[in-house]
């Protein structure tokens, strides 16, 4: 069967295991054919002391146009770092024009953690990307970014009826089935999934370290498997016991993400 083709839109750090770095590699890898509309080139992921940005919003509308010419459709979108609300506007008009019949369109929100917004983002971009995942199929927020989303603070603690309420309180904002990433309960660490009016968890083990570029792995495998066939929870299983196999194939001190690499070697 002919590989399935999705858009991948976000930013391209030259430097550094994040955004499109790893949905190429990791989407090629897993059977899906990955195009790619880099929003910014990046020296280095941002987590480095100096990096340097090229805005490419001003090509995209000529990227489109290349692409109308030649009648390029794609059969889903997966949406990561954005940073700019002018781009919302323009991954709009790719679901509008390039989409083929039903293609699924897949949203990371990507604009804070751990209770805070990432630098450069304010309570506008938080309100327009709320407004943009109106026209998801799947939207996959950690719980700073849901919080931020509702207009709610970020607890110090939780319990499943929290996090429950949270879910079904995102459906006023869109019909999407919800996924939230990194729900820790119990010493796991995992996904609660909203779809269909029914809440279901996905857990797995919590390992004691953390590193940047996980979500965009994690977001990058659970696509590939979700357009594979298969499903929503199976697909959140595989995507975190690979984001897991990579964290635990990652020496200590290695900070510019995680040797994702050496697990895709196993694939």
């Amino acid at each position: 069967m002919q590989p399935k083709r999705i858009l991948t839109m976000q930013d391209l750090s030259c430097v550094g295991q994040c955004s499109l770095t790893v949905a190429l590699p990791v989407l090629s890898a897993m059977g899906v054919e990955a195009a790619v509309l880099p929003t910014a080139i990046l020296s280095t992921h941002t987590m480095f002391k100096k990096w340097t940005y090229f805005d490419l919003t001003c090509e995209i509308e000529n990227i489109y146009n290349g692409w109308r010419e030649n009648d390029i459709k794609f059969e889903g979108f997966l949406l990561g770092y954005l940073g700019k609300k002018s781009l919302m506007d323009l991954a709009e008009k790719a679901f509008d024009d390039f989409s083929t019949q039903n293609a699924p369109i897949i949203i990371d929100p990507v604009f804070g953690d751990n209770g805070k917004l990432y630098g450069g983002f304010d309570l506008e971009y938080v309100k327009a990307m709320r407004n943009l995942v109106r026209r998801a199929h799947i939207v996959v927020p950690n719980l700073t970014e849901l919080c931020f989303m509702l207009g709610w603070e970020y607890p110090e603690s939780y319990d499943k009826q929290y996090i429950e309420s949270a879910l079904r309180e995102m459906k006023k904002y869109t019909s999407a089935t919800v996924i939230l990433t990194g729900v820790q309960f119990d010493g796991k660490i995992g996904e609660a999934i909203l779809a269909d009016g029914n809440i279901e968890y996905v857990m797995g083990e919590k390992l004691p370290t953390s590193y940047h570029g996980t979500g965009d792995i994690f977001a990058s495998v659970f696509t590939a498997n979700y357009l594979n066939g298969k499903g929503l929870a199976k697909s959140c299983e595989n995507a975190g016991k690979f984001v897991a196999d990579c964290i635990r194939s990652t020496p200590d001190g290695h900070f510019y993400g995680v040797c994702f690499e050496k697990v895709l070697n196993k694939f």
